[in-house]
């Protein structure tokens, strides 16, 4: 894309929920920030117009939960291109887990991370640093040095910490560097071998399963070490309506702690591997109906705070083992922004609260200056169709992951542009 130094954007409804805005405003751009909103300051000339006429103009996108490519599988090009993926989503800055490519446990690798997004031209990584080494969940990482060479955030991933000793001093850790200790809970005697959820489904199919209470017991132990400690904690990717429950009256006690759920579990039920569709072998699990519903319910009324795509690019051969056997993840990258919309198709949220979830409410979790459009903020912008109908197929995927149950599904929603310190990092083109 050539530079731009000086953008207009034109003609669209402009949504900002940190300033309040729902309404058509026309957006100025200079020097890579937020220069004008509705006039353009004295003195500007375009040196780009964009007209998003029937289009939706809002902050980019920061997914708390991107992995850009499988673990331990080395591809330089899979990751490049996964970032890209991210950017055709509308996702401007992305959070990359620890158990994703090499373990993100050292300077070097962080420092690989943050060359391939400089390199990428667009979607921002920050990396997540390892709590142990090899996330063992025996010998601490050097979180201080992880910080100081870029790491936003500390996690063992999914990956258990070896005792809760560890886990306090972890957390000790953390917070003596204000770092935030991202956790997927799960107690893994709890989880033992299973791989869905532990019901009638799982009864039914045979299959191993993972009661709900491997999360709720994990979130109570997570929060009364939070408490102790004095730790900023984010529950990733949370599946059960009990832990949500738990986790909103520590936050009324005033306790540190935020939570976002992956869009799958907004979408999919138990029910949906009834076929052994391996494509749905998920963690955390998919879980039951009312969990599905109260997710939402909770995402509504802020007990949740953020949705990521919880996006996992996996090969082919990952999924075609028996379900057990298989690898869990779903590549989310291309349905995040449709899916996300379906919520306000079913009037489960309104577009303004959607965009709040998907934007600024994950910058203020990351404590970063994104995820708004003020006047000087960092022009990272999101332009979006809201009624362009497409089919989700192996050809319109970006993502180099095809492992989804959403491929052939009729999608409404699709990113035009994606802006990137105010230069075009993405533009739609029709085939």
């Amino acid at each position: 894309m050539p530079y731009n130094k000086k953008i207009a954007i034109i003609n669209g409804h402009l949504i900002d929920p940190k300033n309040n805005i729902d309404e058509p405003k026309n957006l100025y751009i200079a020097d890579q920030q937020i220069v004008g909103i509705g006039n353009p300051p004295d003195g500007f000339n375009a040196d780009k117009t964009i007209d998003a006429n029937n289009l939706i103009i809002c902050p980019g996108f920061i997914d708390l939960s991107v992995r850009l490519q499988q673990p331990n599988i080395e591809y330089r090009s899979t990751q490049m291109e996964e970032v890209k993926a991210s950017t055709a989503s509308g996702i401007t800055t992305l959070c990359c887990p620890p158990d994703t490519s090499n373990t993100i446990d050292s300077p070097a690798i962080v420092d690989m991370m943050k060359r391939c997004s400089t390199e990428s031209g667009g979607t921002k990584i920050l990396p997540i640093g390892a709590l142990t080494t090899e996330l063992d969940g025996r010998h601490l990482t050097e979180m201080a040095t992880l910080k100081k060479a870029g790491c936003i955030a500390v996690s063992n991933g999914i990956h258990p910490m070896s005792n809760t000793l560890i886990q306090r001093r972890a957390m000790e850790y953390a917070s003596t560097h204000n770092l935030t200790v991202f956790i997927h809970a799960e107690d893994p005697h709890l989880k033992n071998q299973g791989c869905v959820h532990e019901g009638m489904i799982s009864t039914r199919l045979g299959l191993p399963g993972i009661p709900a209470t491997a999360e709720i017991v994990a979130v109570a132990t997570d929060l009364a070490l939070a408490e102790e400690v004095q730790v900023k904690i984010h529950f990733c990717r949370i599946s059960s309506a009990k832990s949500v429950e738990m986790i909103s009256h520590a936050r009324a006690n005033g306790l540190n702690v935020t939570t976002d759920v992956s869009i799958n579990h907004l979408h999919l039920t138990e029910y949906d591997i009834i076929d052994f569709n391996t494509n749905c072998h998920t963690i955390p699990p998919l879980r039951t109906q009312r969990d599905k519903d109260q997710l939402k319910q909770y995402l509504k009324n802020g007990d949740i705070q953020a949705i990521c795509s919880n996006h996992s690019p996996l090969s082919e051969d990952a999924k075609l083992a028996p379900f057990p056997e298989t690898v869990p993840g779903i590549s989310g990258l291309d349905s995040y922004l449709p899916l996300a919309l379906k919520l306000v198709e079913n009037n489960s949220l309104d577009l303004f609260t959607l965009i709040n979830r998907l934007s600024y409410n994950p910058a203020q979790i990351l404590q970063i200056p994104t995820g708004h459009l003020s006047i000087n903020a960092p022009a990272d912008i999101c332009i979006f169709d809201p009624e362009m109908i497409w089919q989700l197929t192996p050809e319109t995927m970006n993502s180099v992951g095809h492992n989804t149950p959403y491929m052939n599904w009729e999608l409404k929603g699709k990113v035009i542009w994606t802006l990137v310190n105010g230069q075009i990092a993405y533009q739609y083109k029709t085939q």
